[in-house]
């Protein structure tokens, strides 16, 4: 790919805006476009299962390959629709039936049918050997189809599945187009977990003939308006029209995905006539894109807050006030103001609005206080040891100047934290004594606290998972909140979790809410999401 210096793309982009790009005319599929997108990183895992690609990256083709029970409206708030799924309706407080929708064609050719639904939440491709729990104890599976499966478990299932669906016993074929889901204790948040990415239904036949359950993972047949091409790791992705998608005829012939991990070259590519789309901008680049009167910037706020994460192992952060000290320390209006120019906010902590009678209005991050952080410093008997901060090279966006920032705040107060650039997420989890600190980032998948502060650092979250932390408290209380039917008693549980997480024994602190920023040719109408992930169905183009 050619790479070009910011003076010959700003000099070429006057000649290139005026290629018009190919026009869409119903009935001619030739005239569809071929769309390109400059992102800076297509996948972590070099996959696109939903089950092992949990990212802010793998979300952005979340509309585009596979598709859920339940959707997400990408064109407003993210509330729920139907999807693959018609309707759904309580049976009891553990089981929900759903109307799958007829007609549905999988990217093979075949018709979806509850085989597919239920193929899908079986444990050859979805939960391998681990079982569902009910309060924290686990229980024996009651039942399956087990005609569906032909598939030998394989090692290779990734453990996201029981964080999603802790209490998930069994998918129920009633007939050809109706499912029921069974778990196996009561759960308020079923219809939401079923909405989320990893509850993806894909093509059972497909699966069950793929060599193995990663081949299967980079390629995956599912119901989505477009499917894979080519995926080459750390590269591209190229996904052509699915042309007998439920949903409509999808208006591009080709979406191309391109890994460039520089900006300013993701940018030049844009403005020179390379690409379409350029993802992954910051806030600072937003001025020099749309001073070119042919191209603008989609922005806005996504369900994804900033966090820096403690390991509670290390040696000096295992005295909770060092931990208590540098959230403290830290001036997240500033960060906010210099590096995100204002277009982004202040949570009030590790939760959203759209929670609704869920959120806890009084709660709010910890407040800047340097002269309160030296104290607890002072009073830990901190002596200056080292604590080492693993960062990516800009992984999020801003990611090396916020760290920049942290460190010296960390300094102000008296903390000696030390940056260690790493290249990958495998470097970042890597176990031993030195691991300290990182950057990471949480989403509310659904309007419900479980989808982050359960689903992130309760007992089966990655942040327990990798050892970092845990709290005996913090875990009794995330399986009250997953099982408990009694919204009153979830929201005093939920606050609670949020005094332990945050205030007495933290395992994170919140910086700040993520924003996304799409480039683009002014003349394509598309619409942004609220959310990571990029919308190419037809209602969403021009």
């Amino acid at each position: 790919m050619t790479r070009l210096t910011r003076r010959t793309a700003l000099a070429t982009a006057t000649a290139a805006a005026s290629v018009a790009l190919p026009r869409f005319a119903i009935g001619q599929a030739d005239n569809r476009p071929t769309i390109t997108i400059a992102v800076q990183k297509i996948s972590n895992t070099n996959t696109l299962s939903a089950l092992r690609e949990q990212s802010n990256v793998g979300t952005r083709i979340a509309p585009t390959i596979t598709e859920r029970l339940i959707d997400l409206n990408y064109q407003s708030k993210l509330e729920p629709v139907p999807g693959l799924a018609t309707e759904w309706k309580r049976i009891s407080d553990t089981t929900v039936e759903f109307k799958l929708r007829q007609g549905v064609k999988l990217h093979d050719g075949g018709e979806m049918t509850a085989e597919d639904v239920a193929g899908s939440f079986s444990p050859q491709h979805m939960f391998g050997d681990t079982r569902p729990t009910v309060r924290g104890v686990t229980i024996p599976l009651s039942g399956s189809n087990p005609a569906v499966f032909t598939k030998e478990l394989s090692r290779d299932v990734p453990p996201i599945a029981r964080r999603l669906w802790p209490a998930f016993e069994r998918m129920e074929i009633v007939d050809k187009h109706t499912v029921r889901l069974v778990n196996a204790a009561p759960d308020v948040t079923i219809e939401g977990r079923a909405s989320v990415r990893g509850s993806d239904i894909v093509g059972i036949k497909a699966f069950n003939e793929a060599p193995s359950w990663l081949d299967y993972a980079r390629k995956p047949v599912g119901t989505g308006p477009y499917k894979v091409r080519e995926f080459k790791a750390d590269t591209s992705l190229v996904l052509d029209a699915h042309d007998e998608y439920w949903g409509g005829r999808p208006p591009i012939k080709t979406l191309r995905f391109v890994e460039v991990p520089e900006a300013s070259s993701r940018i030049n590519g844009l403005l020179a006539g390379e690409f379409h789309f350029a993802g992954d901008i910051s806030p600072d680049q937003i001025q020099q894109i749309e001073s070119n009167p042919v191209f603008d910037v989609q922005r806005g706020l996504v369900p994804n807050h900033r966090l820096i994460v403690f390991d509670k192992n290390h040696a000096p952060l295992r005295d909770p006030r060092v931990r208590r000290a540098m959230t403290h320390a830290i001036d997240r209006q500033a960060i906010v103001d210099a590096l995100w120019a204002g277009r982004t906010v202040i949570p009030r902590g590790l939760q959203w609005d759209f929670y609704a009678d869920m959120l806890v209005a009084d709660w709010t991050v910890p407040k800047y206080d340097p002269a309160l952080a030296r104290q607890m410093i002072k009073d830990a008997g901190y002596k200056g040891d080292p604590i080492t901060f693993r960062v990516l090279n800009n992984y999020y966006i801003n990611q090396t100047a916020t760290s920049q920032v942290l460190t010296e705040m960390w300094k102000q107060v008296g903390l000696n934290v030390q940056i260690q650039m790493v290249e990958n997420w495998t470097q970042i989890f890597a176990r031993g004594p030195e691991r300290g600190v990182r950057d990471w980032s949480n989403s509310a998948t659904f309007s419900d606290p479980v989808s982050s502060i359960v689903a992130q650092h309760g007992p089966n979250g990655q942040q327990q998972q990798m050892g970092e932390w845990t709290d005996d408290e913090m875990n009794k209380l995330s399986v009250e909140l997953e099982s408990s039917t009694d919204r009153a008693r979830r929201k005093q549980v939920f606050a609670r979790m949020l005094q332990i997480c945050e205030r007495e024994d933290p395992a994170y602190t919140v910086l700040h809410q993520n924003a996304v920023f799409t480039a683009k040719r002014k003349e394509i109408k598309w619409k942004a999401a609220p959310s990571f992930a990029m919308d190419f169905r037809a209602h969403n183009w021009g």
